[in-house]
């Protein structure tokens, strides 16, 4: 029986022109090798799966391979390329941060850089979360780092660019590797399906790396479930069943129950999540993805015809504040025992959210309340008759406030009633001004 090697194994960049994503740090290291202008010390930064590790690899191939191309690529054929490859060359030190953090591994470092390379030009000293390293050995790293013999180089990688401290960060190149895009992720899933002879769908592949936040390793990991679960054919249901999240039709639903109010949908939505075992986090990500498509629908930008349809049923404001409502219940989620209670509070405030009156409307109401009762007044309060003149009361002392008489009376429960009226309209929000 043959062995099996994962996806993303098997399908890694090995030449510059396969990495996705990261046009200008390739650019750079192409013409720094170009012009034969490589530093010494280089730092890859970026989220996990974006190919620091994979650049670094590159890097040091193309360094030694006693084959470059004119494009300064590797050959991947030449010895030393193949040993980099399968890990096993003498001049390319891989260490991981992690477990080899302490002041003696560096140490050890220290004391090797002095031997020549044995096949290549240049012993390359790779050290993958970097971060990890413990202040002591980050300190014994800054002499060797900074003037290290002509014939070594070190790589870094890591996900945690701010906990490296400046002294080391001064010393490097660094490059901050981005998020990969989402078509491209998309069109190298169709490459490695078409190699493998696997069906798959294009809808699945979109909801796949959907969850894989700009990662290329999480989604080929994601897709190696998929081929394993769907036995030949990756389809957006399969997707949906081997990631636990909620059929596209549900959030559709879930719009024509705000549309009727159906409260009912808010519970029963709830309750199918948790049954299922599905993931809260992952069902807020697709639900804020959901209602973002709607609010592009809104301004013109999505034209799907459902999206289209549903948006239909919500005004800008509406999707604005579902925004916020979301965004509140992942910092409640933090804070609460009871999950379940939390989510259903969100999809009735949803379910809701068209019987909540906005800004506008409420101050329209407010304007024609004011109205309403300057017009009352005006008929109930006849005008009072001439009276004799009367001598003037004694006048009140200074530090005593002034009674409220007449107009003011009128006035000040004329006030009381607006503010009444908005406190409700805005669940207790406005507070009455306290007199001094």
């Amino acid at each position: 029986m043959s062995h099996y090697q994962v996806v993303a194994r098997k399908y890694r960049p090995q030449r510059f022109s396969e990495v996705l994503g990261q046009d200008p740090i390739v650019k750079t290291l192409k013409n720094a090798l170009k012009s034969g202008k490589s530093a010494h010390a280089y730092l890859f930064c970026g989220s996990r799966g974006t190919g620091k590790t994979t650049l670094a690899r590159i890097l040091a191939k193309a360094l030694n391979c006693q084959n470059r191309t004119d494009d300064c690529e590797p050959c991947n054929s030449c010895s030393s390329c193949k040993e980099i490859t399968s890990g096993s060359s003498l001049d390319v030190m891989e260490i991981d941060g992690a477990s080899h953090r302490g002041i003696d591994d560096i140490k050890q470092i220290s004391e090797s850089v002095g031997y020549c390379p044995t096949g290549g030009k240049y012993k390359v000293y790779l050290i993958d979360e970097v971060h990890m390293l413990t202040k002591e050995a980050f300190n014994a790293l800054l002499k060797t780092l900074e003037e290290p013999p002509t014939n070594v180089k070190f790589f870094f990688a890591t996900t945690e660019a701010h906990k490296i401290p400046a002294t080391i960060l001064s010393r490097c190149q660094r490059f901050n590797l981005a998020r990969i895009p989402q078509e491209e992720i998309v069109q190298k899933l169709k490459r490695i399906a078409a190699d493998m002879q696997v069906e798959v769908d294009e809808a699945a592949l979109l909801r796949l790396t959907s969850f894989a936040e700009g990662g290329l390793r999480d989604a080929e990991s994601l897709f190696d479930q998929m081929i394993a679960y769907s036995d030949g054919k990756v389809t957006e249901e399969v997707v949906e069943q081997v990631l636990g999240v909620l059929p596209r039709e549900q959030f559709f639903a879930l719009d024509q129950a705000v549309a009727k109010t159906d409260i009912t949908m808010a519970f029963s939505l709830a309750e199918q999540l948790f049954n299922k075992g599905k993931e809260v986090s992952h069902f807020l990500e697709e639900l804020q993805s959901h209602y973002k498509k709607l609010l592009f629908a809104k301004l013109g930008v999505e034209t799907t015809q459902h999206y289209v349809a549903s948006a239909q049923v919500y005004t800008q404001e509406h999707i604005l504040l579902i925004f916020d409502m979301i965004q509140e219940t992942v910092t409640a989620l933090k804070n609460t025992t009871s999950v379940h209670m939390v989510l259903e509070g969100l999809l009735l405030r949803i379910v809701r959210i068209r019987q909540r009156l906005s800004i506008e409307a409420i101050a329209r109401r407010l304007v024609q309340l004011e109205e309403k009762i300057s017009g009352q007044k005006a008929v109930s309060t006849p005008t009072p008759p001439p009276q004799p003149a009367a001598a003037a009361p004694p006048k009140a002392p200074e530090s005593a406030p002034a009674p409220l008489l007449g107009d003011d009376l009128q006035k000040n429960a004329r006030y009381d009633t607006l503010m009444q009226f908005a406190a409700v309209e805005l669940e207790g929000t406005v507070q009455r001004k306290r007199r001094k």
